[in-house]
This record gives C-alpha cells, sequence and structure tokens, in this order.
C-alpha cells in the first residue's frame, strides 16, 4: 500500500483515477482548491484535502506532502489569462517538484500533453501559447530534478469510454487519448518502476496499458 498524492483532484482524470488506485490497495489524498468539491471526490475513495498549491509556498506544499510515497500532478489553470496559466502549470508546478523533494517524496508522475517541449511550435498569438511554455518550462525542469519522475503525454483528450489499450512509441503521432485511458496509464505508470525518467506520449491505440508502457 502507498500514499499517493492527486494534484488537481476534482478534474475529470483525477476523478478517474483514484478510484483504480484505491481499488488496488492505495491510499489517496486527492487535493482540490474549492471545499465544495470535497464531498464529491470523496465518492471516489479518496481522501479529500482542501490545498491550494497555486497560492501555497514550497514548505506549505511539502506539509501537504508529508508521508507521501508518489505525487501526481493532474492539475491544470484550465486556460484562460495566460498570468494565471503560468501561475498554476509552471511556477505551482515548479514549487510542488521542490516540494516533493522537500518531503521525502521520490516518485513524482505529470501529465504533460504530447508534443510538449521547447520545440513545440505553438504560434505566440495562438491562446495555446502560454500552456505551451508553462508545460515546457516545468518538465524540463522536472528532467532536472533527482526524483523518480515520469512525465506522461497524452495526446488531446477525450470523454471516451477507456480501452485499456494505447499506441506509444516511435513513430506515433497524436490524435486522441480518452481520459480513461490516461487515468489507467497514470496507475499503470505508478506500478511500473520501468517507466522511471521516461517520457511517455502515447494516444488511443491495440497495445493493452501495461505492455505499452513497459521500456
Amino acid at each position: 500500500m502507498s500514499r499517493i498524492v492527486v494534484i488537481g483532484g476534482h478534474g475529470k482524470v483525477a476523478m478517474r483515477l483514484a478510484p483504480q488506485l484505491v481499488e488496488a490497495g492505495h491510499e489517496v489524498i486527492s487535493l482540490v482548491r474549492n471545499p465544495d468539491h470535497v464531498a464529491e471526490v470523496e465518492q471516489t475513495g479518496a481522501h479529500a484535502q482542501v490545498a491550494d498549491v497555486e497560492s501555497l509556498n514550497v514548505a506549505g506544499i511539502a506539509e501537504v506532502f508529508s508521508g507521501a510515497d508518489a505525487v501526481v500532478w493532474s492539475a491544470g489553470a484550465g486556460g484562460g489569462a495566460p498570468e494565471r496559466t503560468y501561475a498554476v502549470d509552471r511556477d505551482a508546478a515548479i514549487r510542488s517538484m521542490e516540494a516533493a523533494a522537500q518531503a521525502g517524496v521520490d516518485r513524482y508522475v505529470m501529465v504533460s500533453y504530447f508534443g510538449a517541449g521547447p520545440e513545440h511550435g505553438v504560434d505566440p498569438d495562438d491562446g495555446f501559447y502560454a500552456y505551451a511554455e508553462a508545460k515546457a518550462a516545468a518538465d524540463a525542469h522536472l528532467k532536472g530534478t533527482d526524483l523518480a519522475w515520469t512525465i506522461l503525454g497524452p495526446s488531446a483528450l477525450t470523454l471516451e469510454a477507456g480501452t485499456g489499450r494505447i499506441e506509444t512509441g516511435a513513430g506515433v503521432t497524436g490524435s486522441e487519448a480518452s481520459r480513461d485511458n490516461v487515468a489507467q496509464v497514470i496507475a499503470a505508470t505508478l506500478a511500473d518502476d520501468s517507466t522511471v525518467r521516461r517520457v511517455i506520449e502515447f494516444n488511443d491505440g491495440d497495445t493493452p496499458i501495461a505492455e505499452a508502457i513497459t521500456a
């Protein structure tokens, strides 16, 4: 049994992830900003904790992480003002990585997106630009840490039913990934040490997830 902290606990992926982790015997702490979301999140079997990582400093986040075995970043500003996108998807994410190290939490799984990185190619006039820049910076910072990190890059997210099958690896181009499958990939990644210090980009496909993510 592990104690796993999920940041962005009320998000569509996290709400699908928590029941899987609970069923596997883990203790799940799902962080939420809005107290009104506590009851809904706890229906997943997770313990909901009100904590706003956007406003907490490193020490405050580290306190939330105390006693955890793994952290999953599944949060996001959700678009809107570029300032808030940078504040959440870059700055708060980086603080959470520093907090994980400070709290002695080695395992860190980042949910990014297919094609993230400094060569993302998004036009500065595009509304997606701030998010692309923020994720590039956060992912790069994570790669430079001593954490046992994994960066997951699902392609365009859908609400289709999960199949438990994806495609990944060289030559795969992004199309779509169901949120159900993304949650399954996170759970499988946490259970597979071969995923440590790897970037895994994927979309829905034909290969069983546990097989597809194996190094």
